[in-house]
C-alpha cells in the first residue's frame, strides 16, 4: 500500500494546530505523495506560505481572488486536481463554513467544486468540541460522506485537558494510506469485535480483561476502507467509531458480545474477533455493593463464558474465521493449537508485555493459517491492521474465490 505519486491538497485553517500541518506535509512527501497547500487567513498567523511552500515544493494558495491563480479558475484546477482533501486543523469556524454550504474563500469553494473526498481534522479548545453547535456541525458533515480524523485527548495549548487535540502527522498520514487501499473486501459483509469485556461483581465492581480497543477498531476501520459493509461490536472503551463503519454495537459483558455476535454474523461473510473476551464471570451477581468484612477475604466462584469462536465454528455455512490470540510465552504454539482446536480459517497472535499489545501504540503480530505463516514486524496498530486485511482478503479469495 502506498501513497507514491497521489494528489493530496492539504487545507491549513487558523488554529494553533497548524505547525503540525508542516510536519504533514513532511510526512506525506517521504511517501512521495504530491502535495499541494490551500490557507486561509487566518493559518497565516501561525505558520506562513513560504514555509508550506518549501515542504512541499508547490505553490501555496491563500486567497480566492489571487490574481494569477484565478486568471486560469485555479480554484477550479485545484478542485480537479485533488485525490484527497484534508483539512487539517480544521476550526470550529471552518467546520461551521462547511456544514453550511459558504464559498467566501479559496478553502469552502475547492471543497464545494471538487468530488474528492474531503477528510476533517478537528482541533479546537475541549470546551468549544464539545459545544453543541459544533457536534451538530460536525454530524452534518459526516451525513454527507465528509470523513473525521480525530480528535485527540490530552493537554492542550490553552492549559485545558479534554478532547479537541489534533491527530499527530503519523496518524494522518496512515489515514490517506488507508484511504488509497484497493477495496480488496467489496461487496462483503464484515463483523468485527474489539475492546475488554466487563463481568459485574456488584453494582460497583467488575472482573475484566486489559484492553483499550485500539487494535480492533484499527482492524475495523482498514475493513471498511477495503470496502467492506463493517459491523463493530465494542466493549466498554472511549473510543470514536472509526470512519465508514456500517454499525457499532455497544456492548459489556462477554454473554452480551456472544449475543451480538451470532445475531450480527447471520449473513455475514467473516468475523475478525480481535476483543479480549472474558473467559469467566461470577456465578452470582451481587444486587448491592459488597463491603469489606474486617480483614477477611472474598471468594468468588466463577462460571464459564461462551465461547464466541467455538460457537461460529459449529455453523454451517460458517463465516471466514479470524481469531486474535494475545500470549505472554510460546507464543507461536498456543496460537497454532487455537487455530485447529477452534477451526479458525486464520489466527492473528501477538506477545503482550515490553511495549506491545494491551494499552499500547504499537504492536507486532504473527500470522498462522492451516499450511501458512507470515510474520508483521512491530509497527503503529493502524499500519498493522491495514496489513491484515491484505492477507485476510488474499487468504479468503485464496479459500472461497
Amino acid at each position: 500500500m502506498s501513497i507514491a505519486q497521489r494528489r493530496i491538497l492539504l487545507a491549513v485553517t487558523g488554529g494553533i494546530a497548524a505547525y503540525k500541518a508542516c510536519e504533514l506535509v513532511r510526512r506525506l512527501r517521504d511517501l512521495d505523495a504530491h502535495v499541494r497547500v490551500v490557507m486561509t487567513e487566518g493559518a497565516t498567523h501561525f505558520v506562513t506560505a513560504t514555509t508550506f511552500q518549501a515542504l512541499s515544493g508547490e505553490p501555496v494558495r491563500i486567497s480566492l481572488w489571487d490574481e494569477h491563480g484565478e486568471a486560469a479558475m485555479g480554484h477550479i484546477e485545484l478542485a480537479k486536481w485533488a485525490e484527497r482533501i484534508l483539512i487539517a486543523p480544521a476550526s470550529a469556524d471552518t467546520i461551521a463554513r462547511l456544514a453550511n454550504g459558504f464559498a467566501n474563500d479559496l478553502l469552502s469553494t475547492v471543497c464545494l467544486a471538487s468530488a474528492a473526498p474531503v477528510y476533517v481534522a478537528p482541533a479546537m479548545n475541549q470546551q468549544m468540541w464539545a459545544h453543541p453547535a459544533v457536534q451538530a456541525n460536525m454530524e452534518t458533515l459526516r451525513r454527507r460522506g465528509v470523513i473525521q480524523l480525530g480528535p485527540d485527548s490530552g493537554d492542550q495549548a490553552c492549559g485545558d485537558i479534554g478532547s479537541g487535540r489534533m491527530l499527530e502527522a503519523l496518524e494522518l498520514r496512515e489515514a490517506m494510506v488507508a484511504s488509497f487501499v484497493d477495496e480488496r473486501l467489496r461487496d462483503l459483509k464484515v463483523v468485527v469485535t474489539a475492546g475488554p469485556t466487563y463481568e459485574d461483581i456488584d453494582p460497583v465492581r467488575f472482573i475484566g480483561n486489559r484492553s483499550s480497543g485500539k487494535m480492533g477498531f484499527a482492524v475495523a476501520e482498514a475493513a471498511a476502507y477495503a470496502g467492506a459493509e463493517v459491523t463493530l461490536i465494542a466493549g466498554p472503551v472511549g473510543l470514536a467509531t472509526p470512519p465508514r463503519v456500517a454499525r457499532r454495537i455497544d456492548v459489556r459483558s462477554a454473554a452480551q458480545m456472544h449475543d451480538a455476535v451470532l445475531e450480527a454474523t447471520a449473513q455475514a461473510d467473516i468475523y475478525i474477533g480481535a476483543a479480549a473476551v472474558g473467559d469467566y464471570r461470577p456465578a452470582t451477581v451481587a444486587g448491592q455493593k459488597l463491603k469489606k468484612r474486617d480483614g477477611k477475604g472474598l471468594t468468588l466462584e466463577l462460571s464459564e463464558n461462551p465461547d464466541i469462536l467455538a460457537d461460529l465454528s459449529q455453523r454451517s455455512p460458517k463465516p471466514f474465521l479470524l481469531g486474535f490470540a494475545a500470549e505472554t510465552h510460546d507464543v507461536a504454539v498456543y496460537a497454532q493449537d487455537k487455530l485447529k482446536r477452534k477451526g479458525l480459517d486464520m489466527i492473528a497472535a501477538n506477545q503482550v508485555g515490553g511495549g506491545l499489545g494491551f494499552e499500547a501504540e504499537d504492536n507486532a503480530l504473527s500470522l498462522f493459517w492451516p499450511g501458512g505463516e507470515e510474520a508483521l514486524p512491530r509497527a503503529s496498530k493502524r499500519t498493522l491492521a491495514q496489513q491484515l486485511i491484505v492477507k485476510l482478503a488474499e487468504r479468503y479469495r485464496a479459500q472461497r474465490g
